[in-house]
């Protein structure tokens, strides 16, 4: 009781804060019946609050994680850092490292926003998440809590991702489409630049196709290409080759940072690899299997070189070379006049091919 005469003080910001019970605060109580999976740490990174629906999404009941560090496990096979784990230790420049897809700081320039696959060991199934985490100051501006919230977007994002696939896929053979090649060539074309270093391109042609549906149908030729289509993919083994169809029975391959001789001994695999498939021809003007005709170009742009035209047209005039030279062949495009002069031809008698534009 205060004496007669004195005024009842309030509480001095420099008192500290009395530690509160989270788990019986009615604000707890509130949280572990939100419909959103929510959980809480404390500055030392324990979980101090997992709710229902969090357990739901995770399939990590909260007598597992409540008062441990181990809330990464309801989400990764491996240890690493969870959205709140970021805020509570301040460190948003890690944000590209463990979120790929999308990170942010959070709309109120406290907290962070993210989305990222996340494998969910308990579920046996991975969810794509969209997740906020922010920060609890008490009243002097000390760290008492990380709040993280998710949401599960995983339809969403399969949605997303087919129709990015029906975009930039060829329904036949599952190789990237024309629209995609156009993207990627520039894009590859841009960097050649930028390092000054080579860039192949492959034009992989079936030869006699017409003549192959004339006489087996056209079912079977959709079998031809996707076979085909196969053994261009298996060539595209780095993370910025592009296998792709070109269009009708053509295909395309785009090889960054390779020389010519690099990428003829590739073409050379391909043409070897569809040989051995054994893919029955026996069309009039053809031979017994079916065979491929390609044209390789490679080449360091510089600074005149404002589109990958040239490397395009070379490509091309190689494979319209290899096709005049009697097929089932590799032609560099370097070589074409050695190729023509040792077969006894006069290059400048063969009308060239119209050059390719991108889309």
């Amino acid at each position: 009781m205060t004496k007669p005469g004195k005024t009842p003080s309030k509480t001095s910001s420099k008192t500290p804060a009395k530690t509160v019970d989270v788990a019986d605060s009615y604000a707890v109580r509130l949280m572990q019946h939100l419909v959103v999976p929510t959980f809480v740490i404390d500055p030392k990174r324990r979980v101090v609050i997992w709710n229902r629906a969090c357990e739901r999404l995770t399939g990590v009941a909260a007598s597992e994680v409540i008062g441990t560090n181990k809330h990464w496990q309801a989400f990764y096979e491996t240890k690493r850092p969870c959205l709140a784990d970021l805020v509570a230790l301040d460190r948003p420049e890690q944000l590209p490292e463990f979120y790929s897809e999308y990170a942010a700081r959070g709309h109120n320039g406290l907290g962070f926003s993210a989305e990222n696959w996340c494998v969910m060991p308990k579920l046996g199934s991975q969810l794509y998440l969209a997740i906020d985490a922010g920060p609890i100051h008490d009243e002097a501006g000390h760290l008492i809590a990380v709040v993280e919230t998710l949401r599960d977007l995983t339809d969403q994002k399969r949605a997303e991702t087919a129709l990015k696939e029906l975009a930039t896929k060829d329904g036949l053979t599952g190789l990237s489409n024309r629209r995609a090649f156009d993207q990627m060539l520039m894009s590859e074309w841009a960097r050649a630049q930028r390092t000054q270093k080579p860039m192949a391109l492959l034009f992989v042609d079936v030869d006699h196709f017409k003549l192959f549906n004339d006489r087996h149908g056209h079912q079977n030729g959709d079998e031809c290409l996707r076979a085909v289509a196969a053994v261009v993919s298996r060539h595209a083994v780095r993370p910025l080759d592009l296998a792709s169809r070109y269009g009708g029975e053509e295909f395309a391959l785009i090889l960054p940072d390779l020389n010519g001789d690099a990428a003829c001994a590739i073409a050379e695999e391909i043409r070897c690899a569809v040989m051995a498939l054994a893919i029955a021809h026996g069309a009039i003007g053809a031979g017994d299997h079916v065979t491929l005709s390609v044209g390789v170009a490679s080449h360091i742009p510089g600074e005149a070189d404002g589109s990958p035209d040239r490397l395009l047209g070379a490509a091309d005039e190689a494979l319209y070379a290899a096709k005049r030279l009697g097929r089932n062949r590799v032609i560099c495009a370097e070589r074409i006049l050695a190729e023509f002069a040792g077969h006894g031809r006069d290059p400048t008698a063969v009308p060239a091919p119209v050059r390719r534009k991108t889309a």
